[in-house]
């Protein structure tokens, strides 16, 4: 069994991590037992009841954070000349078309959202095997792929993410900085749940919310109780 460090044990002593608490209380704790010398991100982790090999139990959506991820977010936007200026207002950080296609198929995929037009995605279709894999694909499910490119990066920058379920029909998902208060960490962590709740498949048996934890980028996971969760 490896060795539990100074700050492990000190986390331990404070708190038993075997039980279950509230959001609020949940997240206070995450930020006791957090002691990086860096903003850690908070994360929630969230099994769900489904079958994801299913295409009808597949559970992807978007949802705007009430206070935001606390990450800067580094915005492409693949569009033609005319929508060009309105990305860049924005607050686009990368803007064009036919040249970042040709960087990143060289290679460079420093951005963490890319945002394109339905009129250019046969150009961008042909990207997938390189952004499939990292997640930056656009989706029209996820609003990254629409004629009205400035409105999808502000919602982007003001705090809009999008997830899906992993093979094992796990949702992971950032819901802040460990700077954040208990309470606004805690409202994001809602924001998700009940949106996750209006998102569950009519073909899903049995229990939806298998179990729910969050936890920082070095903690230990803090089991949050399902049935303190309002609305889910």
């Amino acid at each position: 069994m490896a060795k539990l460090t100074k700050n492990q044990k000190v986390a331990l002593s404070k708190h038993d991590l075997g039980k279950e608490f509230g959001l609020t209380d949940a997240a206070k704790i995450v930020k006791d037992i957090t002691f990086t010398k860096f903003d850690a991100s908070v994360d929630i982790d969230v099994r769900l009841g489904i079958d994801p090999k299913k295409s009808d139990q597949m559970v992807r959506g978007v949802v705007a954070l009430p206070h935001g991820t606390g990450k800067t977010v580094r915005v492409l936007v693949l569009c033609t000349p005319d929508k060009e200026q309105d990305a860049k207002d924005a607050g686009a950080e990368y803007v064009g078309l036919d040249e970042y296609i040709q960087k990143i198929e060289g290679g460079w995929v420093d951005v963490d959202v890319i945002i394109t037009m339905p009129t250019v995605m046969a150009k961008v279709g042909k990207l997938g095997k390189i952004l499939g894999p990292r997640n930056l694909m656009p989706n029209p499910k996820s609003g990254t792929v629409t004629l009205d490119v400035g409105k999808a990066v502000k919602e982007v920058k003001a705090g809009k993410i999008d997830f899906k379920a992993d093979k094992t029909g796990i949702i992971h998902a950032s819901i802040g900085k460990v700077s954040f208060s208990p309470e606004k960490l805690a409202e994001n962590a809602q924001e998700i749940l009940q949106t996750l709740s209006k998102l569950k498949p009519s073909s899903a048996k049995g229990t939806y919310f298998k179990s729910i934890h969050l936890s920082s980028t070095m903690s230990a996971g803090v089991t949050v109780d399902k049935g303190s969760i309002a609305g889910i």
